[in-house]
């Protein structure tokens, strides 16, 4: 393992494939299935179910090239969006939308969302559905006012994001500019959900070992209050895992009503 300074996701090389295999694959030794397979997917099942969060558009702004929360946004939302601010998540993510050879294998979080769904006994596969729901797969950078510039985006009536903002927040300040720069793609009166997770430091992938920002469940709150949301909805996991190869505590979903 790399042992210099911390890499940053957005900045640096990032192995998109070997992070898909190490913290959302089937395999019975992956560790992690608990906090980032079933913890996400029941919230949004959750959220998306209970017809308060509902729209057109739904924006996606994740880390890494997951997919697995938005099985449930696409029976609701007709057109998602998603940005990656990693190119080779981006090449990885256009890859599973586009069914190319080689693309990873989302088929056993598929199966879990027709599960919570309560369609088990159907014979039902949801990723056609969620593949034509997906319209674009588009680069963006937090450096730039409009993250998608020069591509001008709809607004949102919903934004849905896991773990970017700690993935490429240098600090307190950095996390409020990034996301106040996301929440300008949401519509006033539209939903922000946020999947994070809370007081980490690192992730390591590939050997190699990434920054992650870390913060509270006080400080997320108030930064949320600040840009004008109003949180309908918190969860918090306590962490699942004792695997050396992150440092997060727990897991929180928060959904939040954009009020200005």
């Amino acid at each position: 393992m790399d042992c210099g300074p911390k890499k940053f996701y957005h900045e640096h090389d990032f192995d998109s494939r070997d992070h898909l295999e190490t913290y959302f694959s089937d395999k019975p030794d992956m560790e992690f299935a608990d906090d980032s397979l079933k913890f996400p997917m029941v919230n949004f099942n959750y959220t998306f179910s209970s017809g308060f969060v509902k729209g057109d558009v739904l924006i996606d702004v994740s880390f890494s090239s997951a997919i697995h929360h938005l099985y449930s946004a696409c029976d609701i939302f007709k057109d998602i969006i998603i940005l990656k601010v990693n190119e080779k998540c981006n090449m990885e993510t256009s890859r599973w939308k586009d069914s190319r050879t080689g693309a990873f294998n989302w088929k056993h979080t598929s199966t879990h969302a027709t599960k919570l769904e309560g369609k088990s006994a159907q014979v039902q596969d949801k990723d056609p559905q969620l593949r034509t729901a997906i319209s674009h797969v588009i680069s963006c950078d937090f450096e730039n006012e409009n993250i998608t510039h020069p591509v001008v985006l709809p607004f949102a009536d919903c934004i849905t994001s896991l773990w970017i903002l700690e993935a490429i927040s240098k600090d307190e300040d950095d996390y409020m500019r990034n996301l106040e720069k996301m929440s300008k793609l949401l519509k006033p009166g539209g939903h922000l959900i946020l999947l994070g997770v809370l007081n980490t430091s690192y992730y390591i992938v590939g050997g190699e070992k990434f920054h992650m920002f870390g913060f509270d469940e006080s400080f997320v709150k108030n930064a949320l209050r600040k840009l004008g949301f109003v949180i309908d909805y918190y969860s918090v996991q306590r962490r699942k895992n004792e695997s050396k190869l992150c440092d997060y505590k727990a897991s929180m979903f928060i959904t939040a009503c954009k009020t200005k």
